[in-house]
C-alpha cells in the first residue's frame, strides 16, 4: 500500500476526533530548525462547523485491539485498515509544512498490540521530528490510556499539547459501550499530565532553560448523544475536569450514527444543535463565572434548543434583572444576554468618562436584540414588550433565526484531503463557540 492510500484511509479515520485546537503553546524556533508554535506561527483556520483545519490530522494506525460500540475503527468493524511507519508520518509532516499546507501535526492512533507499544511508536515519531529534523512547529499527540506513565512523560517533552479522550460522560456508559475501557485508565493519565505540567512550570521558575512539558496544556473530547446522559451530567463532568485537571478545553462531538447496535440510539441526524449549545455553555463556565448547577439542575437537566444558555438562564432567573448598565459590576454585566467579555470591558471603561445610553451600546458591540429586555440605561427600560418572562420569551422566539440549518441529504464528515465537505451549519452567532461572545 503506498503512502497516498494510507493517507486517505488514516486521515479519514481521524475525522471523528475534534479535540485538535492549534493554540496555547509558546515553543520558539531554534537555530537551524523549522517552524514555530508561537501564537503568530499558528493559523487559526476553521471549517464551517467550527473545527480547526490547520493541522495534518491523522491516525498512526486504525488497527485497534478495542471494540468500542460507537467507534468506526472498532476491532470488529469491516473497514479498510492501514498503518503509517513513524518515518512516513515525519516525511508527510515535513513536506506538508514546507509547502504551507499545514501549521502543525495532530497525531492520534488506534491501540495497536498494546497501549505501551502504541505509545512508543508515537514517541518515536514526534521525538525524531523534534531532535533529528529540528521541527519546532505545533504538535498535538494523544496519550494512550493504559500506557506507562514514563512513556506519557517522555511524549510530553516533545508535544505542545496532549489529550486523553473520555468519549463517554459516565462510568455506566463506558461499561455499556466501551467495556474494555475504565474511568480509572482514562483519568489516571489526565491527572499525571496535569501534575507534570504544574511541576514543569515550577521547575522553569528556577531553571529557565529546562525542557518544556506540554506547554499548550491538555484537552479531551466528549461524545454527545450516544447515551442517555443529560447536558447537566456532561457540564458537571466538564466543570470537574477544568477544576481538578486544569484542562484547556473540553471538546464536544455530536454522535454520528456510523455503527448499528441495539445499545446505540437510532437517530437520523447527529445532534449538532445540542453540541453547539454545550459549546456555548462551556464558554459560560470558563469565562463568564457561571457554575454548571446554575445553568442546569435535576428538574431542568438539558439546555434549551431555542435559546442560547445565557438567555435561557436569564429567562429562568428574572429576579436578577433588569440590570442598570451604568452601575452594574463587571460580573453582573457578563450575565446579561447579548453582552460578551469584550463589550463588558468596554462598558466599564466608557462609563468612567460619561453615562452610557442605548446608542452607545450599539456602537460597542452589545447585541441589543437580546440585551434590551434585561437592562436599563439611566433608569430607562427599552424593551419593546413589558418586562415579563413570558412576553420576552415570546418576542425572542419571534425574532430569532434558525441557529443551525441542516441541509437535506448531507453527510456529516469532517474535512478530507480527498473530497469536499458541504457547509452544513450557518447563523449570525454560530461561531460563539469560537469567539465566546454570548
Amino acid at each position: 500500500m503506498d503512502i497516498s492510500e494510507k493517507l486517505e484511509i488514516l486521515s479519514d479515520s481521524a475525522k471523528y476526533d475534534v479535540s485538535c485546537a492549534s493554540s496555547g503553546s509558546s515553543r520558539k524556533n531554534t537555530k537551524g530548525g523549522l517552524g514555530s508554535a508561537k501564537a503568530c506561527g499558528i493559523c487559526h483556520s476553521f471549517a464551517a462547523d467550527g473545527r480547526c483545519i490547520s493541522l495534518l490530522k491523522i491516525l498512526l494506525t486504525n488497527y485497534c485491539i478495542f471494540d468500542c460500540t460507537y467507534c468506526i475503527n472498532r476491532r470488529s468493524n469491516d473497514v479498510r485498515r492501514a498503518a503509517f511507519t513513524p518515518e512516513e508520518v515525519i516525511s508527510l509532516t515535513m513536506n506538508f509544512y514546507k509547502r504551507n499546507y499545514i501549521e502543525g501535526l495532530f497525531l492520534s492512533s488506534g491501540v495497536f498490540n498494546s497501549p505501551d507499544y502504541t505509545m512508543e511508536l508515537l514517541i518515536r515519531t514526534i521525538k525524531n521530528l523534534r531532535l533529528v529534523h529540528k521541527f519546532n512547529g505545533y504538535i498535538h499527540v494523544k496519550a494512550i490510556p493504559g500506557a506507562d506513565e514514563k512513556l506519557i512523560r517522555e511524549a510530553g517533552l516533545y508535544a505542545d499539547r496532549m489529550s486523553v479522550n473520555i468519549e463517554l460522560p459516565s462510568n455506566t456508559a463506558l461499561k455499556m459501550l466501551a467495556p474494555q475501557k475504565s474511568k480509572n485508565t482514562i483519568l489516571k493519565p489526565m491527572s499525571f499530565i496535569s501534575n507534570e505540567i504544574t511541576a514543569n512550570k515550577d521547575l522553569r521558575k528556577n531553571i529557565k532553560n529546562s525542557q518544556l512539558f506540554v506547554p499548550g496544556g491538555q484537552s479531551t473530547q466528549l461524545i454527545v448523544g450516544a447515551t442517555g446522559d443529560s447536558d447537566y451530567k456532561i457540564l458537571n463532568l466538564s466543570q470537574n475536569l477544568y477544576d481538578k485537571f486544569r484542562l484547556k478545553r473540553v471538546y464536544y462531538s455530536a454522535y454520528v450514527p456510523i455503527n448499528t447496535n441495539p445499545k446505540l440510539p437510532v437517530i437520523k441526524q447527529p445532534p449538532v444543535l445540542r453540541e453547539h449549545r454545550l459549546y456555548q455553555a462551556d464558554w459560560l463556565l470558563r469565562f463568564y463565572g457561571f457554575n454548571s448547577s446554575e445553568l442546569l439542575n435535576d428538574r431542568t437537566p438539558n439546555l434549551s434548543l431555542d435559546f442560547d444558555p445565557k438567555t435561557f438562564w436569564a429567562l429562568n432567573n428574572m429576579e436578577h434583572f433588569p440590570v442598570e448598565i451604568n452601575r452594574a459590576p463587571y460580573e453582573t454585566l457578563l450575565r446579561v444576554p447579548g453582552i460578551g467579555v469584550t463589550s463588558a470591558n468596554r462598558i466599564q471603561h466608557i462609563r468612567k468618562v460619561h453615562s452610557i445610553d442605548f446608542n452607545d451600546l450599539k456602537k460597542i458591540g452589545v447585541v441589543l436584540k437580546r440585551a434590551q429586555y434585561f437592562i436599563t440605561c439611566k433608569g430607562k427600560y427599552s424593551g419593546d414588550v413589558a418586562f415579563n418572562d413570558d412576553f420576552i420569551k415570546s418576542r425572542l422566539l419571534d425574532n430569532s433565526k434558525p441557529t443551525i440549518r441542516i441541509k437535506e441529504h448531507t453527510e456529516f464528515e469532517q474535512l478530507s484531503f480527498f473530497q469536499n465537505l458541504p457547509s452544513i451549519l450557518g447563523s449570525e452567532d454560530y461561531f460563539s463557540k469560537i469567539t465566546g461572545n454570548l
